[in-house]
């Protein structure tokens, strides 16, 4: 019997109703006036320095936001992650994507079991497989180095690597251990999204990474087999088992697939998709990129973080701080949106992820028992690196809706430009926006300012800027593996910080389930329709119309399709 205990029944989160009331009568302006209010909310951690004082917020809010905390038992809740116990009830399952970059010597139970021995299993499998591909000492079917990976995955298994991928594409360390490799991401199962990722491969050079738990994930296991018979066609059938491994728990169908079973990589039912970059998932094909050093390095810097969210003070606890503001800006403020602004091109995919992470985990209208939240949960997260954003949405953000944003700046690059003559380098020319920008939505621009200016008065309603609007300033001491470890960790926490306060199950997605169940039927019909001439039947008016035009437009394809692979 689902229980009625809900947050939102509690004093604490009345007390923050009313509160409100009180924020509504402040400006960002006044609020950065006080010193001592911004001192208090300056926070520092490993040369990581948050800055929330840009926030709506008093130092009488953030006490209420901890208060709220302990009525929801977050610090319990997230003892009971680190357990290993069953906190995804849905599933029955653990959540431990922190046991993945644990030390050696760690201890993290799952039922009774201590898991970390198995992961540095894993581990160890990694480093010593991707060192023989990238010295050479295992090579493809025709004798040839294999230098050109192809990581085939979706969600999770994609956008999380992905975006320490690109994060890593210009650190110095990581530019020297991958010279002379590429390695790219095939996700969607857009047969344009397969040319792209083939043109300019040679198969005989092409180590694919197949990533999927249950080998079953239709997107995933229709483009593996159409990169196994881009690599059959080219090298014959038995090449499929040098060219190909498998990241997945499902032996039989790795074998079945003609991949042989001791070069699958396991991961584990603890491990939800979008919290796997740091398994086999990312580490396999991130490794076989950059070197399993590096990517050592990207896994301390997410344990360091690991355990600074498990031991801190919530006052002084990064991941705890950012959950409380956004739970604070979503369900009190009204601001269901997030902008994830860093100042940095290599962290071009950082909101891309993020984006999943968080719309995936906390996107649901029940509590963890069932009930219908009687309030909003969830953000609406989008992003793209400074300055491009400016030049883009910043509009919105400035003279629009009112979008708390998350600015995330760097203080030294990964390619330092310095040109003779200009006032700044290149990255201070950046900075210099990242820093301008947070103050411009906090203080805006008043008619007053305006007429001092001389603007003309038609001209000053559209030139006002109302300012409060809220933004928090992140800034890291470089972007290297072990910062960009840090920075997806702090990311993963706070999004379970905002599960554990609302009370929902942060580590589920049925929400994804009924579109593909969905999915299924029309994959029977085209079917059914292209090979037996049946009619489209059994759907609403709507979709059997557009079924219907789309079969008719599409009558060239053979019923009996032969194999067809990209031409690009």
């Amino acid at each position: 019997m689902a229980s009625s205990a809900l947050i939102s029944d509690t004093q604490q989160w009345k007390d923050l109703k009313a509160h409100v009331e009180d924020i509504n009568k402040t400006h960002l302006r006044d609020l950065l006036s006080d010193d001592k209010r911004c001192q208090s909310m300056l926070v520092e951690f490993d040369d990581i320095l948050l800055d929330y004082s840009r926030q709506q917020a008093t130092p009488e809010t953030i006490q209420k936001l901890f208060e709220l905390a302990e009525a929801a038992s977050l610090k319990e809740k997230i003892i009971r992650m680190y357990s290993g116990e069953h906190i995804n009830s849905t599933e029955n399952r653990s959540v431990l994507h922190v046991a993945l970059r644990a030390s050696r010597d760690a201890v993290i139970q799952s039922d009774g079991q201590n898991v970390v021995p198995e992961v540095w299993k894993v581990l160890d499998k990694i480093q010593e497989f991707s060192e023989q591909i990238r010295n050479g000492s295992w090579v493809g079917a025709t004798g040839k180095a294999l230098k050109d990976v192809v990581a085939i995955g979706i969600g999770g298994s994609f956008l999380g690597p992905l975006f320490v991928h690109t994060a890593l594409q210009t650190d110095p360390e990581a530019v020297e251990s991958a010279r002379g490799r590429q390695l790219r991401f095939l996700a969607n199962v857009d047969p344009i999204d397969v040319a792209r990722n083939i043109t300019g491969l040679n198969p005989e050079t092409t180590l694919v990474v197949v990533v999927s738990k249950t080998f079953t994930t239709a997107e995933t296991m229709l483009n593996a087999r159409t990169l196994r018979e881009w690599i059959s066609s080219a090298l014959g059938p038995s090449a499929v088992a040098k060219h190909m491994v498998a990241v997945s728990t499902n032996l039989t169908l790795v074998e079945k697939f003609g991949i042989d079973p001791k070069n699958a990589f396991a991961f584990w039912d603890w491990v939800g998709g979008r919290y796997s970059v740091c398994s086999a998932v990312g580490i396999l094909p991130l490794s076989l990129q950059y070197g399993f050093s590096v990517i050592e390095k990207f896994l301390r810097g997410a344990s360091s973080i690991d355990q600074h969210f498990y031991s801190q003070p919530f006052e002084s606890n990064i991941p705890v701080l950012l959950g409380l503001l956004s739970i604070w800006n979503v369900t009190f403020l009204g601001y269901p949106a997030r902008a994830i602004l860093p100042y940095s091109q290599a962290l071009e995919k950082f909101a891309l992820h993020i984006q999943q992470v968080s719309m995936e985990s906390n996107g649901k209208g029940v509590s963890i028992d069932g009930v219908p939240l009687p309030f909003e949960a969830g953000e609406i997260d989008f992003g793209e690196p400074g300055t491009n954003g400016q030049h883009s949405f910043y509009q919105l953000i400035h003279q629009g809706r009112v979008i708390p944003c998350d600015f995330i700046g760097v203080v030294k690059s990964q390619q330092p430009v310095f040109l003779k003559g200009e006032v700044v380098s290149n990255h201070d020319e950046l900075m210099s926006n990242y820093f301008a920008q947070s103050d411009a939505l906090a203080y805006g621009k008043t008619a007053e300012q305006l007429q001092k200016e001389n603007v003309s008065p038609h001209l000053i309603p559209h030139k006002t800027f109302s300012g409060n609007r809220p933004s928090l300033s992140l800034l890291l001491p470089s972007l290297n593996a072990y910062n960009i470890g840090q920075l997806l960790a702090i990311y993963e926490h706070r999004i379970a910080v905002e599960g554990f306060i609302w009370g929902i199950n942060s580590f589920d997605q049925w929400g994804v389930e009924l579109g593909k169940s969905l999915a299924t039927q029309v994959r029977k019909q085209l079917n059914a329709s292209r090979t037996k001439g049946e009619p489209v039947q059994g759907f609403n008016f709507s979709t059997t119309t557009m079924l219907t035009r789309y079969l008719q437009a599409s009558s060239d394809v053979p019923a009996d399709l032969p194999t067809v692979l990209p031409k690009i």
